[in-house]
């Protein structure tokens, strides 16, 4: 059914309408009674349940859902149904963003792979809050929220936006993720840099520490640090006790595509995710 009626009906669509097409057909599904709990039957089923403890959560299995598919936190009750164990929604910004112009997402289906170059488009930090307020999250889902910073957000002031969302979506994260590595907000990956990590993860830690019950923090790199960027950064993240790090988000890479030089050039700049990373 995938393979022969619902993928080839998908790919008459652009990727973006695909994308919203899929997740709101899902929101529809689970709004019939019943089917709610056979999705939750069989994909929970299908998933092993191996637990793992990180960061002092415990995880029921080790499948996730990544930032990127549900950035303004819409679908967190029916992805759950899916069985994952986590999910992390965002990226999020303090103030709500359109991201680039369209056409903003790509397939490269000879490399089962995209190229995106969306630029954090979201509703905003205050918008999210007052969805996860309403949320009835399943008691052994782990909820991740990735923030970052606005488009217009000088570099030097990035934590003051790191630091908005942190406080306003504290109450409703059970970890965060601090997105320095996005390809599609200019400047972006200039915060893993010594001095701007440096500044950006005393400001977030201190926050943290403050706080009654402190959460775990992650760092999300990018695939593209050299080895000796890697252990500079490691460096720092050692310092400030990072909890963990996500290894990676897109590449800039495009070594080795089946795809045509000539259509990568026409799809021109964005993150590569997929097989090939």
């Amino acid at each position: 059914m995938w393979r022969f009626v619902f993928r080839p009906l998908l790919f008459l669509m652009s990727p973006e309408t695909a994308h919203y097409f899929t997740l709101n057909a899902l929101k529809w599904v689970c709004s019939i009674p019943g089917l709610k709990n056979i999705l939750k039957w069989w994909y929970s089923s299908r998933i092993p349940a191996l637990p793992i403890r990180l960061f002092g959560l415990e995880f029921k299995n080790r499948v996730g859902l990544a930032a990127g598919l549900d950035k303004d936190g819409k679908y967190i009750e029916e992805l759950a149904l899916l069985g994952f164990s986590h999910i992390e929604i965002g990226t999020v910004t303090p103030k709500p963003q359109a991201g680039n112009p369209t056409p903003r997402l790509f397939r490269l289906p000879k490399d089962m792979a995209l190229i995106n170059r969306m630029g954090f488009n979201n509703e905003g930090a205050e918008s999210m809050v007052l969805r996860l307020k309403q949320l009835d999250k399943p008691k052994d889902l782990i909820l991740g929220i990735n923030i970052g910073k606005n488009k217009d957000t000088p570099l030097e002031q990035a934590e003051d936006d790191y630091l908005k969302c942190f406080d306003l979506l504290f109450p409703f994260a059970d970890y965060f993720t601090i997105n320095i590595s996005s390809p599609n907000t200019p400047g972006l990956r200039g915060l893993q840099a010594k001095e701007p990590l440096t500044r950006l993860l005393k400001a977030i830690t201190s926050n943290n520490k403050n706080k009654p019950t402190p959460k775990p923090i992650l760092v999300k790199l990018a695939p593209d640090l050299s080895v000796e960027e890697l252990m500079e950064t490691r460096q720092i993240l050692n310092e400030y006790k990072v909890d963990g790090i996500i290894m990676g988000n897109t590449t800039l890479d495009r070594v080795g595509l089946n795809t045509s030089k000539d259509l990568l050039d026409r799809i021109g700049m964005g993150g590569l995710s997929g097989k090939p990373l």
